[in-house]
């Protein structure tokens, strides 16, 4: 229960929300793309994606003087299930709203 609950909370903030939609196609992010992409700080971006990998939602890589990020592969299937849902009803959210 606990772990469902922090997952929530972690994707309740929609920086964060934002941020797993992009790494959501598997692919690694560098944190200077996601700082472009969302409009934020880097250091406001860090903490979000602390957030998250505390979450367990995301893993990360350091790569020089960069962090990438990734969706963790080791995500329990419940929580992934969790997360596609919510993306899924994003999705077709934004849809209706674009017809």
């Amino acid at each position: 229960m606990q772990s469902a609950l922090t997952l929530l909370s972690a994707l309740a903030e929609p920086t964060r929300l934002a941020a797993v939609r992009l790494l959501w196609d598997g692919h690694e992010h560098c944190v200077c793309e996601l700082v472009r992409v969302l409009g934020v700080t880097q250091s406001r971006m860090s903490r979000h994606m602390a957030v998250l990998k505390q979450a367990g939602v995301v893993v990360d890589r350091r790569d020089a003087q960069w962090v990438r990020y990734r969706r963790n592969p080791e995500l329990p299937a419940e929580q992934a299930t969790i997360i596609n849902a919510v993306l899924t009803t994003l999705d077709a959210s934004s849809n209706r709203r674009a017809a």
